[in-house]
């Protein structure tokens, strides 16, 4: 691997040590002298700026890390379009971002990230394969999309161009991943639902939503149209015009139809709408899910058999940092994927992007019903103790493999994003 010998190496995992061990340190000042004991004393005074979306910008997260490593941890909730916008324009107002892999592709030649070494992150070789060569499995198929390994890497320390190996230099440390699907009431439809083609079914006239997200909706609608037979794409993550227009136009008719009750753009925003009932089926997410069923409403993350739509998230670092702050970037994705918050975010329907990790930090039970697709024992809870599912549940969509080994497609950026951007907004104001 191609290493940085300016890079602070053995002496930042000595300051990393000197980190877990502060308080045998603070007995020992006597014989202990040099910046890692400066690191022990001062890591206090760090405070982080983080900023993503509000899938992983949780509040429990921060307090936890002050309490395990003894720094505070800002974080700042964003919708994915701001988010993007401000880890390309903004390089001095972060410390962290927290950003999906499709977004690498918009902020990465801006020069505001850095590239984080591989031989510094302790679990490196337990990062599951979607993250570094693109399978999952070694005969899997490399999903269709922005795959998150294939800009989850550069050349080296000063890289600006993705790289098809793991090169040591990672844009991201991945956290945070999942397969996404449609959400239906069952009990509002009364009918097994198998395909992506049932979004646009005339039978739900009024009663369907996609989210306004362009870059994910887009993958939701390409998902849709290829179901029907409609367009044969070469690749539904990085269409061509013809192909753009061909799925805005199918998707624009049915808008003109009354197909659509809303667009939606925020979770909550889905939740309401599954809620009420004034929508069946419709794009969302897995922990919006888990929010409507909490209410004690059917909710179901349909399993499709044309295979899922996936996103995944990782931190990057703000070119800005170094010293002090830098040694507690890595402390702090160590930690990250150390478990507490794998188990965390597994527990709300998420992957953890070292799931062997997370299973310390979980009951027998809910790895089993989370991970393994196992029949849940008891009742499976939710981080904040909220009841989901009562003994005998199975997770929809089944095990990890079930679910992360049917992947269709990665959310992502085109060649052809501007025009894409364009069409759509013409689409949403149809």
């Amino acid at each position: 691997m191609n290493k940085n010998p300016d890079q602070l190496g053995q002496t930042g995992r000595q300051r990393r040590q000197m980190l877990k061990g502060a308080a045998a340190a603070t007995v020992a000042a006597g014989t202990i002298t040099g910046a890692p004991m400066i690191w022990a004393q001062n890591i206090k005074d760090v405070t982080l700026r983080q900023f993503g979306t509000g899938v992983s910008n949780l509040n429990d997260v921060a307090n936890k890390v002050k309490e395990d490593l003894g720094f505070n941890l800002e974080m700042t909730a964003l919708d994915s379009d701001s988010v993007a916008q401000r880890a390309a324009t903004q390089p001095k107002s972060f410390d962290i971002a927290d950003i999906e892999y499709w977004i690498c592709k918009k902020v990465w030649p801006a020069g505001n990230l850095q590239p984080m070494d591989t031989s510094r992150i302790d679990n490196y070789d337990k990062i599951v394969g979607i993250f570094r060569n693109g399978k999952l499995n070694p005969d899997s198929v490399i999903a269709q999309g922005t795959a998150p390994h294939s800009v989850g890497f550069v050349e080296g320390p000063d890289g600006k161009e993705f790289v098809d190996n793991e090169s040591g230099w990672m844009t991201l440390i991945p956290t945070i991943y999942n397969a996404d699907t449609l959400g239906i009431r069952p009990d509002l439809i009364g009918r097994p639902i198998e395909s992506w083609t049932e979004l646009l079914n005339p039978e739900f006239k009024g009663k369907a939503s996609i989210l306004d997200i362009s870059s994910i909706g887009i993958m939701d609608a390409a998902m849709v149209c290829e179901a029907m037979g409609e367009i044969s794409y070469g690749d539904k993550g990085n269409m061509t015009r013809e192909e753009i227009d061909k799925t805005m136009a199918i998707f624009t008719e049915a808008k003109k139809n009354g197909q659509f009750r809303a667009f939606w753009k925020s979770f909550d925003e889905s939740v309401n709408l599954m809620a009420s009932g004034e929508v069946v089926i419709q794009s969302m997410w897995s922990p919006a899910i888990t929010a409507v069923r909490s209410k004690g409403i059917p909710c179901v993350y349909q399993p499709l058999k044309e295979g899922y739509r996936s996103w995944g998230g990782g931190l990057g670092l703000s070119r800005n940092l170094s010293g002090l702050e830098l040694d507690a970037a890595y402390e702090y994705i160590n930690w990250y994927l150390s478990g507490w918050v794998g188990g965390y975010l597994m527990r709300q329907g998420y992957y953890s992007a070292v799931p062997e990790t997370s299973k310390n930090f979980m009951t027998e039970d809910e790895w089993g019903f989370w991970f393994e697709g196992k029949e849940a024992q008891g009742d499976i809870v939710n981080p904040q103790g909220v009841v989901l599912e009562k003994a005998g549940a199975v997770r929809d969509g089944g095990s990890f493999e079930d679910r992360m080994g049917r992947v269709a497609c990665w959310n992502a950026v085109m060649d052809e994003n501007q025009y894409m951007v364009r069409k759509w907004n013409e689409f949403i104001a149809a």
